[in-house]
């Protein structure tokens, strides 16, 4: 088993309605291994200046996480700036400097050239595809991606899709793809210009699952101090992936288990602002809230009179 990310180390500052932090760690790739490695291992493939602090990324390596394909270049860190108000599916983007990342160039080494499955996490569709040439035979990919993308690189994400297995995107993200206002129309729409399978993230309304044979929800796991929303789709994917990698499957079942675990791993990460809910986590906590999650949506039959 084998998991690898492509995707953003970034340094973030983000004000909500509960508080502001600046210049902390974020990034999609950040997000997804520190999900995924609770989990299984993971190799990061990504790109960070000389100004990116030393000591942020420690705990991933103590977790196991390969950070040999996270280069550091001369030149400043991808930095993002957001703003949440109350309602915290949104995020205003303040700014975004791509600094070192205007010109990354995603170059696998040996390792991870031989992944069995990859997140490719939200950048140019063409540097996905340039991805997907490096690697030898996996047997799942998994692609994010933006409204950016979708109107500015529709042609390099069209060719990409059919590559994919597993599409994660938002509510606004597919129906922009896919050209239908409805979700479940648009997710198999999706399908038709070449997904396998489409993973669409609805924030605090959960997920929804979209294969070729069956349909399923999961709700979010309700939380009642939610501090910081950002990088919980990516936290989401991380959880999703990983149990995947862990179970060595995609089968139906397991498809159904890696949603919920997606969206339990990303109620963790809301709980704080940035990673710091995610630094000391553990799989018995994890597993916990997945349990509790059972019992969540758990009920009975109704009685053969009800008819």
């Amino acid at each position: 088993m084998s998991l690898l990310v492509v995707g953003s180390v970034a340094l973030d500052s983000v004000e909500t309605p509960f508080g502001k932090r600046d210049s902390v760690l974020g990034g999609s790739a950040t997000y997804f291994s520190a999900a995924a490695s609770l989990l299984t291992k993971v190799s990061v493939v990504g790109v960070v200046g000389d100004d990116f602090p030393s000591g942020d990324l420690d705990f991933l390596q103590k977790r196991g996480v390969d950070l040999e394909g996270l280069e550091k270049v001369p030149g400043r860190t991808f930095r993002w700036k957001g703003k949440y108000g109350f309602d915290l599916n949104a995020a205003q983007t303040l700014d975004t400097q791509l600094n070192v990342f205007e010109h990354f160039s995603p170059r696998l080494g040996p390792k991870a050239r031989k992944a069995e499955r990859i997140f490719l996490g939200n950048i140019d569709p063409e540097l996905q595809l340039r991805v997907l040439e490096q690697a030898e035979n996996p047997r799942l990919v998994c692609a994010d991606t933006m409204n950016f993308w979708i109107s500015g690189k529709r042609a390099s994400l069209l060719k990409l899709l059919p590559r994919v297995d597993v599409l994660m995107v938002n509510d606004g993200e597919v129906r922009q793809l896919a050209g239908e206002a409805n979700v479940i129309k648009a997710a198999h729409a999706a399908q038709r210009l070449g997904a396998k399978i489409v993973v669409v993230k609805r924030g605090e309304y959960g997920a929804l699952l979209v294969d070729q044979e069956q349909s399923f929800y999961s709700p979010a796991f309700p939380i009642a101090d939610v501090i910081d929303p950002t990088g919980a789709g990516d936290s989401f994917a991380g959880g999703f992936l990983g149990l995947l990698d862990r179970l060595d499957s995609k089968d139906p079942a397991a498809l159904r288990q890696a949603t919920v675990m997606g969206s339990t791993i990303a109620s963790f990460t809301v709980e704080q602002f940035s990673l710091d809910r995610l630094r000391g986590l553990d799989l018995a906590q994890v597993r916990r809230r997945f349990d509790a999650f059972r019992a969540l949506v758990h009920f009975e039959e109704l009685p053969e009179h009800v008819a």
